[in-house]
């Protein structure tokens, strides 16, 4: 399923360093509560759920939700906040048809190698007019990313990404409708002081896919701008929603 392993140590990274903070996540809350009522019960499946983030935060925002989550990476399974975590990917997925209320997929799209079978699988799980909800960078959409201001050669990376309009195709096919697309503000650090000091090469697909020299003249930048550049680090990652 993934562009990288996920090894240890990628997972590791991932789980020290990609935690959004409160404030970061009351912003998503708000994105995700325009597709999806919050009521008791609600089935939600988090595929590719990494180490948890988002279980941890769709269990606070609703109550009584059921959070299935499926991860394909056995490091990241073992470093999950959720105890029963479930092995599968995009194409195989191990629960029921129509079991779910809604699927949400966070920064994981770019690693299903098979959108439209993906897209179907999804179909199978999801009852009738669920929605199925995707945060991502999306390629040619890396403006308001302040890793790739740092970073510029890893929007080579980010440019082989699926678009926007690759995802929409191979949802279309399966039946779905685009409902939404938005971009969406999240504070991730508060300087960049501080983002610089908490990068982790590994927990970043773009970085790990450039060479160790760009890596090295990104970073230098990065440390560079973080002596003299005030204020937030906003980023903003596009929400895209199918019903």
């Amino acid at each position: 399923m993934a562009r990288i392993a996920y090894d240890n140590d990628d997972a590791a990274a991932f789980a020290a360093t990609r935690h959004l903070g409160d404030e970061a996540l009351t912003s998503w809350r708000a994105a995700i509560a325009r597709h999806l009522a919050p009521r008791p019960g609600i089935r939600l499946l988090d595929l590719g759920s990494g180490t948890g983030t988002w279980i941890r935060a769709f269990t606070d925002w609703y109550e009584d939700i059921d959070v299935v989550a499926v991860e394909p990476s056995a490091a990241m399974r073992a470093r999950s906040l959720h105890p029963h975590v479930l092995a599968g990917d995009a194409a195989h997925i191990p629960i029921d048809d129509d079991s779910v209320d809604a699927v949400w997929l966070s920064t994981v799209i770019h690693h299903v190698p098979d959108l439209p079978a993906a897209a179907w699988e999804i179909r199978r799980v999801l009852r009738p007019d669920a929605p199925v909800l995707i945060r991502s960078a999306f390629a040619r959409r890396h403006e308001r990313i302040t890793l790739f201001r740092y970073f510029p050669e890893a929007v080579r990376v980010l440019d082989t990404f699926p678009a926007v309009a690759d995802v929409a195709a191979a949802f279309a096919a399966a039946g779905f409708t685009v409902a939404g697309l938005e971009s969406v503000p999240q504070l991730t650090a508060a300087s960049l002081r501080e983002a610089a000091a908490a990068l982790r090469r590994e927990a970043h697909t773009p970085l790990q896919l450039i060479t160790d020299e760009e890596y090295a003249a990104g970073l230098a930048r990065l440390r560079a701008a973080a002596e003299t550049v005030p204020g937030h680090v906003v980023d903003a990652l596009d929400l895209l929603a199918f019903r």
